[in-house]
């Protein structure tokens, strides 16, 4: 099984390795990385952040979402919804 990395950009935080498709928002509780969760369904937007790299497109839920919360960034995403399939670098959202 393919193996990827997510780097936290101007952080301390080491780079961590996951399986492709695994659940990002378990791996980045158990590293008690800088991005937080709350309700991990897509529907609070607590886990708001920026995402660099080539993952899948959000789905209809999180657009709906990333409309309110982040209109018009493409990078916006919500941790708990993103399948990654490729190694990615991710930070909290800032406005």
């Amino acid at each position: 099984m393919k193996c990827c990395f997510v780097r936290f950009p101007g952080t301390n935080y080491p780079a961590i390795a996951l399986p492709q498709h695994d659940n990002l928002a378990n791996y980045l509780t158990v590293q008690n990385s800088t991005i937080l969760f709350g309700c991990r369904t897509g529907i609070c937007g607590t886990c708001l952040c920026v995402i660099e790299g080539d993952i899948p497109p959000a789905n209809l839920e999180e657009r709906e979402v990333l409309e309110i919360l982040a209109p018009g960034n493409p990078q916006a995403r919500l941790a708990c919804q993103v399948d990654v399939t490729n190694d990615i670098a991710i930070a909290p959202f800032e406005e």
